[in-house]
């Protein structure tokens, strides 16, 4: 009853996927982590549902990558991108580190977070026009490999502030077991991909920690640690990113 209580706090708080209501504590929050990464796996099995689709009715490749680049924003609500979108605010704000905090919880938006969201959807975009089927097929891992390693870094990561979702993520936690949790499910992911589609496999893995490790410096440098805005831009990052790398190699 409990990881399936933790379950539910996953999809309900990542995701706009419909989850059954009660009240949570802590105790419901030691797991919750470890099924962030699902969440990330129901939009990798939509993204192929969609690529299943378009080779039955001969779908446009336009409007294939459109609903691709939707289904991920259908599914989580646009969470992670409002999380990158303060930062993208915060960083090139150019102010201090408290008032880069600050910034990020600020719910006005900047030209910033507009001028790179654009970009970021424009790379997107391209990325997924250039993709073949099989670099398609090992995009759809990033989604769940992007989320375990995020979940990681908000488990051992540095926090930049004492409060805040993140922080209460972290703190209510069973570090060890989510952790090991966590470390589980990536092995799994990578496994699994492969088999799928080898080169792509090797490729994600390194690329995903090497952006983490990237993203987890520059949030120590901007805002003294891992905040949940952080965590957020990194999985767009870490989506954008891979999409383009596969899209062109």
């Amino acid at each position: 009853m409990r990881f399936l209580k933790a379950f539910v706090v996953a999809f309900s708080m990542y995701s706009r996927i419909p989850m059954p209501r009660f009240t949570w504590d802590s105790e419901d929050m030691k797991y919750h982590l470890i099924f962030f990464p699902w969440v990330g796996a129901v939009i990798g099995a939509l993204e192929y549902g969609l690529l299943l689709l378009k080779e039955y009715c001969d779908m446009p490749r336009v409007a294939f990558v459109a609903l691709a680049m939707a289904i991920p924003l259908i599914v989580t609500g646009g969470f992670h991108l409002d999380g990158f979108m303060d930062v993208e605010d915060a960083i090139n704000s150019f102010k201090s580190k408290e008032e880069r905090l600050e910034i990020l919880k600020d719910p006005h938006i900047g030209a910033f977070s507009i001028i790179n969201v654009i970009t970021v959807g424009l790379l997107c975009f391209a990325g997924l026009f250039l993709m073949n089927r099989n670099s398609f097929i090992g995009w759809c891992f990033s989604f769940f490999m992007a989320r375990s390693v995020s979940g990681i870094m908000v488990i051992k990561g540095k926090k930049a502030k004492e409060n805040g979702m993140l922080y209460s993520e972290a703190k209510n936690s069973a570090d060890k077991a989510v952790f090991v949790g966590l470390i589980i499910e990536l092995l799994i992911c990578t496994c699994t991909c492969l088999y799928v589609a080898p080169l792509h496999a090797i490729e994600l893995i390194i690329f995903t920690l090497a952006i983490g490790k990237g993203t987890e410096i520059r949030a120590n440098k901007a805002f003294g640690g891992i905040t949940g805005d952080v965590a957020g831009y990194y999985v767009v990052i870490t989506e954008v990113f891979m999409a383009l790398v596969f899209g062109i190699f």
